[in-house]
């Protein structure tokens, strides 16, 4: 009897590490999908701006990268992940604590994966909030006072909403509901992207006594294997945010990912179409983009059916959205405000409407306060470290090197010959 219960035991021992195994070979290859989106918002960025200045959107999201994942190992993710539940902000501590032995491996997080697993995936989110920002300030904002806003923004405004949710905080405990950052990293980024482009004012020569100037991109191709890269590191993006390898789970968020992206590509061309009367490609491409932003916050928990009307929806957000800010006269080169922002907020509501989740979990309620909360916290966050930069050091080229191009301004080459 004894013998039969050790060999039990032992099987049981072997099946957990082989679970735990492929839990966190699949969050790593998740975390090199998500990686590889920064390849895609560099390319979509690049392509959505002159030539001019395409050195300078690649110089940003390069140092996005490097910056995000540097402060967020000393202090954002102690920051995000204090182990205080119900909390507004608490801190673990400076750096990483490298838990000796079983506890930093399989004990750590009920087996599921490693210490160190859990710290570089969620890092490659946390750089992914600057990157949305890059876009909408391109072709008019100074390289070094941007690159200050990111360090700031990434080591200590992220990691504090994140916090109220994925870490256990005070919107957790109130039942708000966002399963890969509809709103914790999408809208995180568009708020911020919001406060810089408010402060730094439209590029020069794009609202006009005469109406509304279109100032084109440079390459649309490479605009669009951006968009194609952002599509495929979404898998692990959405896929690795299931924080297992279930496979019913991660083969669901799949399926509800990619619908949601075609359908906001479906959405977009259709009322952009409607609206401007031409089938415009950098609407059909963000479309894609609102449909995974939208579809981000609730893809672990809706219908098939329901993915589809999300990012539909999201994907019809899009063109109306862009005019709307034109209107107002915001200026986003890459229309990530519409994409991050708004879609997010949608997205976020979108998991009260349809999403399949515990009684109390997501509802009308919580969605909005965490929503508005998060979104008041950002903002001003945001606007108080561009308005103080700007007031400092200053954060707008002058007029001459905007005419010329940052490439030669702040770099003293350009991306062609």
């Amino acid at each position: 009897m004894e013998e039969q219960l050790k060999i039990a035991q032992q099987a049981l021992a072997t099946a957990n590490e082989a679970k735990f195994i492929a839990n966190n070979i699949w969050m790593l290859v998740a975390t090199v999908l998500v990686f590889i989106m920064h390849l895609g918002f560099a390319t979509l960025e690049a392509g959505f701006v002159r030539r001019k200045n395409v050195v300078n959107i690649i110089f940003k999201n390069l140092m996005i990268i490097a910056i995000g994942i540097l402060s967020y190992c000393f202090i954002g993710f102690n920051l995000m992940y204090p182990g205080v539940e119900g909390g507004f902000i608490a801190f673990a501590g400076f750096g990483l604590s490298n838990p000796a032995g079983a506890a930093g491996l399989i004990d750590y997080n009920n087996g599921t994966y490693t210490y160190f697993t859990d710290f570089i995936f969620q890092g490659m989110f946390a750089a992914t909030c600057c990157t949305i920002v890059s876009g909408a300030v391109a072709e008019r904002i100074k390289l070094f006072p941007f690159l200050i806003f990111c360090l700031l923004f990434v080591t200590v405004s992220y990691p504090i909403t994140g916090y109220w949710k994925w870490g256990t905080g005070w919107l957790d405990t109130l039942g708000f509901y966002d399963f890969a950052g509809s709103t914790l990293v999408h809208s995180v980024g568009g708020w911020g992207a919001l406060a810089g482009a408010i402060l730094l004012g439209s590029r020069n020569g794009k609202f006009t006594k005469s109406g509304i100037k279109p100032i084109p991109g440079h390459s649309m191709p490479l605009a669009t294997i951006g968009v194609f890269l952002l599509w495929f590191g979404w898998f692990g993006f959405n896929g690795g945010s299931v924080l297992s390898a279930d496979p019913a789970a991660v083969s669901l968020v799949f399926v509800t990912t990619t619908i949601a992206a075609a359908a906001g590509c479906i959405g977009a061309f259709l009322v952009s179409k409607i609206i401007y009367k031409s089938m415009d490609l950098s609407f059909a491409l963000n479309g894609i983009l609102g449909g995974l932003v939208g579809i981000t916050a609730s893809a672990d928990g809706v219908s098939i059916s329901s993915a589809f009307l999300i990012g539909f929806i999201a994907g019809c957000i899009i063109p109306i959205s862009v005019s709307f800010f034109d209107k107002i006269k915001i200026d986003d080169p890459v229309g990530a405000t519409s994409v991050h922002l708004v879609c997010g907020i949608w997205g976020t509501i979108a998991v009260a409407i349809f999403g399949q989740y515990n009684e109390g979990i997501g509802t009308l309620t919580a969605q909005l306060i965490g929503i508005a909360a998060i979104g008041v916290f950002t903002f001003i966050f945001s606007f108080a470290a561009f308005y103080v930069l700007k007031i400092t050091v200053g954060i707008r080229v002058d007029l001459e090197e905007e005419i010329r191009g940052l490439d030669i301004g702040e770099h003293q080459t350009m991306a062609y010959s």
